[in-house]
């Protein structure tokens, strides 16, 4: 972890040469990254420097040392957050018997820790999974460095929940009206609370083949098998000559996201 005092002394160092809390917080995500202190306590130190202070040092206060920030109490709280990252202030609150104040302090000040979002990302993958993932993005790579049109002849194939929506759009809602005549209204577009799952295939011409799953289908075997059939007809009646050449290929990700080996058109 980035030593606290460090950051400070270089936030002390863009203070002197004018720089802004902004301009400062910038770079120290630059140099320290996940590590930089926030924007909040850059601007609360370049407002220290302003008022005159020169030490990096946090104020001392007069009175009875506090046990909330000794070495012992810090290592707790972060043995307890390190249990559950998802813990709550409230949750670090209890486990300790420290007031909420102390609890939200220490994490922030002396262990540069913050709370941020799960990132989103389109699946959770295992190891085999992804590693079957980088064998075929290898081998696609290796097909175009052998054959630069290879990526004209493959048709990928997936399925995705889509919400129903109202079709009309804006533009397709106007009319003509006269400055005497009551404008036109319209209900707000929301999203629908029915969903249908779609399958689409789709190269580098536009869709091939698109279909919703009717209500009440079970996606086994059989069902994909018809849907393939399907696409198969579509490439004969939309791309000729791909058909008549025969070289075409096809990859798709089950509803299971297992990928599957590139197929062909036979």
């Amino acid at each position: 972890m980035a030593g606290v005092k460090e950051q400070r002394t270089c936030i002390k160092f863009c203070f002197k040469l004018n720089k802004t809390a902004a301009e400062t917080h910038q770079m120290l995500n630059e140099a320290f990254g996940e590590q930089a202190l926030s924007q909040a306590k850059t601007s609360e130190w370049f407002k220290h420097f302003k008022d005159g202070q020169e030490s990096v040092e946090d104020v001392k206060h007069s009175g009875q040392m506090s046990t909330c920030t000794s070495l012992e109490m810090i290592a707790k709280v972060r043995e307890v957050i390190l249990e559950g990252r998802r813990q709550t202030i409230h949750d670090v609150c209890n486990r300790d018997g420290l007031s909420y104040g102390s609890c939200q302090r220490i994490p922030a000040d002396e262990q540069n820790m913050r709370r941020i979002a799960a990132k989103f990302v389109p699946r959770l993958l295992n190891n085999d999974q992804r590693d079957h993932r980088v064998q075929v993005c290898t081998e696609v790579q290796e097909a175009v460095r052998h054959d630069p049109n290879f990526l004209s002849r493959v048709i990928t194939g997936d399925e995705s929940w889509v919400y129903d929506y109202d079709p009309e759009t804006k533009q397709q809602s106007t009319q003509w009206k006269t400055p005497s005549s009551l404008r036109l209204k319209k209900a707000r577009q929301v999203r629908s609370n029915i969903k249908s799952m779609l399958i689409i295939f789709l190269d580098i011409r536009g869709i091939v083949h698109k279909e919703f799953l009717p209500p009440g289908q079970t996606v086994n075997g059989k069902f994909y098998c018809e849907v393939l059939r399907q696409m198969r007809e579509n490439v004969r009646r939309k791309q000729p000559e791909m058909w008549k050449n025969g070289n075409w290929l096809c990859t798709m990700t089950m509803r299971l996201h297992t990928p599957r080996s590139l197929l062909g058109n036979s």
